[in-house]
């Protein structure tokens, strides 16, 4: 089973769509991370969970 890291972002109300888009892609990108929930607030602030797997490396026994 795949383990994932993930990072809690909070975009407040004043941030416009696209804004929230460029900063959302900017992680994505550079990071390697990828949108696993948004969720939209009554007051218009979003909460944004991210994850990205975790790849672990075996160690050789020569």
């Amino acid at each position: 089973m795949p383990e994932y890291e993930f990072r809690d972002v909070y975009v407040p109300r004043g941030v416009s769509r696209s804004a929230t888009t460029r900063l959302l892609t900017d992680h994505a990108e550079y990071g390697h991370w990828e949108l696993y929930r948004l969720r939209l607030h009554p007051d218009g602030s979003r909460s944004v969970r991210l994850r990205r797997r975790i790849i672990r490396q075996l160690r050789a026994t020569w």
